[in-house]
């Protein structure tokens, strides 16, 4: 058994991140490591098994990774839709909207033959509505409390599309803020994934390479993000993001979070 030290650090922009005040949140807790067989499977497009052992820093998307969020994200669209006198979508149309960050999500579902001043208005709500529902559905996917318990020796971070307050109070209600070092959400930079900016900025402040660290998501702009950071690509079986995975082949397939652990060992 061994204690760890865990510093949660958390910006919303770059002007916050750049500053000399910063929020931070230190937890200690107290970790049991066990091993398991591995479910996971390699990308079948490679020609041999992509090697894991370099790797030494994790960074996780959010939604559809660690989190179902699914049922309240549809929810919060069609209120917003109803507020601004639109029909609502079905639950699949906007599933396939997710995990380009909330504007995009907003205008997504609205249409083209909204206006910019619709957009904002409808942003403003959705935002404010799922605020308030954000933890009616919203829980924790089998295994990743557990995943991240065995995996808590690695430097890990969450790099998310999703705004960054919206995501920590998320971690915080489930219990999972204790894990990561850092936490950035769409509204954390100029520009959100696939850019690699967030990434990047993860990376350096971790001190790792880009082959020494893997990035697990469960959409194809996880898998982009990935190649422009020149990180490994690691994509969950279970999430709703979209993901052509003829186009955007991930090097490594989980059905489980908890597949990383024998994937990866119990420590750096």
């Amino acid at each position: 058994m061994y204690c760890q030290l865990n510093c949660l650090f958390y910006a919303n922009t770059p002007e916050i991140r750049k500053g000399r005040d910063v929020n931070f949140q230190l937890e200690f807790g107290a970790t049991c490591v066990t091993a398991e067989k591995a479910r996971s499977y390699y990308n079948y497009l490679l020609m041999a098994t992509p090697n894991f052992s370099s790797v030494r820093a994790l960074i996780f998307d959010l939604d559809g990774t660690l989190i179902d969020s699914k049922l309240d994200l549809i929810r919060s669209v069609n209120a917003m839709l109803a507020e601004m006198g639109r029909e609502q979508l079905h639950e699949d149309t906007i599933s396939g909207y997710i995990g380009h960050g909330a504007p995009q999500l907003v205008g997504q579902a609205l249409g083209n033959s909204a206006t910019e001043a619709e957009r904002e208005r409808a942003l403003k709500f959705f935002l404010a509505y799922y605020e308030n529902h954000k933890m009616d559905s919203t829980c924790a996917y089998p295994g990743v409390p557990e995943a991240l318990k065995r995996l808590a020796e690695f430097p890990m971070a969450i790099l998310t599309n999703k705004p960054v307050h919206i995501s920590v109070r998320i971690l915080e209600a489930l219990g999972l803020t204790k894990y990561f070092r850092a936490v950035y959400g769409g509204n954390s930079f100029e520009t959100k994934k696939p850019d690699p900016v967030g990434a990047k900025t993860i990376l350096r402040e971790f001190g790792a390479a880009p082959a020494e660290a893997l990035l697990i998501g469960d959409s194809e702009v996880d898998v982009q993000t990935a190649r422009n950071a020149g990180t490994l690509a690691a994509t969950v079986n279970y999430g709703f993001g979209a993901h052509d995975r003829a186009a955007h082949p991930a090097d490594i397939y989980l059905d489980r979070l908890t597949d990383l652990v024998p994937l990866l060992g119990n420590h750096p």
